[in-house]
């Protein structure tokens, strides 16, 4: 932890040239020195464990080190690409309105993700009440559930450049199509992953877990089958959530960060203890159908006040 966190500045680093790259509208080149740092990751992971016999300090100092390489490529290929990004002596000093603005988005999504998490750690604190299993269950079906996801953070991502974007450009009208098609993808993903967890659900979990686990493995199909069935209700999530933040609401993602950590906190206090894991299954999406709730809500309320700013700009 001493190490990954003496780190940070390398993962901001990465974040903050990777994020202007794709505001740039250019979102392959940081994917590709991710690829690069994971590969990296992995040569290091080997040198220091297995040759240098670090432990595990070498794997977090390979990890930092991964990171920083990903973060200075981003960079250097950042200045030579594009000049209007070459930052000039004056522009090193330090102004306080640039300060607020960049808090009063940045805080309240960090703030969201910690909200978020509060619920999770209720239900996982409901789970290990039901024993070993439950709990070997849920850490297992979580991690597939999580690459499974992966798309819909990837969406939601794409939502907030592309929000940010365009009320840059002074073109509100353009940001309904993009949440349009964004959906129709989640919605399309969100079928294809159900039918894999469908059919091969129980196969996934032999990942983690041996075949003779035969209870563990039902119950991680079954973990992955409730979510799955709600992965459409997760796409519109991170979509209009991330479309929200885009545009500058921050606060509003915050308050469904509450909606989903409520949800879950329900669920492990309420539901599970009644009805044992198929709770913790039914746990996150819940969470997401009363996110969106009030995402929806705001998302047409947030339009209509954007457009109508931009509609009386423009008369004037």
């Amino acid at each position: 932890i001493v190490i990954i966190f003496a780190g940070i500045p390398a993962t901001i680093l990465y974040n903050m040239v990777s994020g202007i790259l794709r505001a740039m509208g250019d979102s392959k080149t940081p994917l590709y020195f991710l690829i690069l740092s994971a590969f990296l990751n992995i040569l290091l992971d080997l040198l220091c464990i297995v040759v240098l016999h670090m432990g595990v300090s070498g794997a977090a100092l390979a990890t930092v080190v991964s990171q920083a390489v990903s973060g200075v490529s981003c960079l250097t290929y950042m200045r030579k690409k594009f000049d209007i990004l070459h930052v000039r002596k004056d522009e090193w000093k330090l102004e306080a309105q640039y300060v607020k603005n960049l808090c009063g988005m940045g805080i309240p999504m960090g703030l969201q993700y910690s909200v978020t998490a509060i619920g999770s750690v209720i239900l996982q604190s409901a789970v290990n009440s039901l024993g070993s299993v439950a709990v070997a269950s849920m850490t297992a079906a979580s991690r597939i559930g999580g690459f499974f996801a992966c798309p819909f953070d990837a969406l939601g991502a794409t939502m907030a450049t592309y929000a940010g974007q365009n009320i840059g450009a002074g073109k509100p009208e353009r940001i309904r199509r993009g949440i349009k098609t964004a959906n129709i993808i989640g919605a399309a993903y969100a079928v294809v992953a159900l039918t894999v967890m469908f059919f091969a659900g129980g196969s996934l979990a032999l990942l983690f877990v041996d075949r003779t686990e035969t209870e563990i493995l039902s119950n991680v199909r079954l973990f992955l089958l409730c979510n799955a069935l709600f992965y459409f209700p997760l796409a519109l999530v991170n979509n209009i959530r991330f479309l929200i933040q885009g545009m500058g609401y921050s606060m509003l993602a915050i308050l469904s960060g509450v909606s989903e950590m409520i949800a879950r906190a329900l669920a492990g206090f309420l539901l599970v203890p009644v009805f044992g894991f198929v709770a913790a299954g039914f746990a996150s999406p819940l969470a997401w159908v009363l996110a969106d709730i009030f995402l929806i809500v705001a998302y047409f309320k947030v339009m209509k006040k954007t457009e109508r700013l931009f509609t009386d700009k423009n008369q004037a």
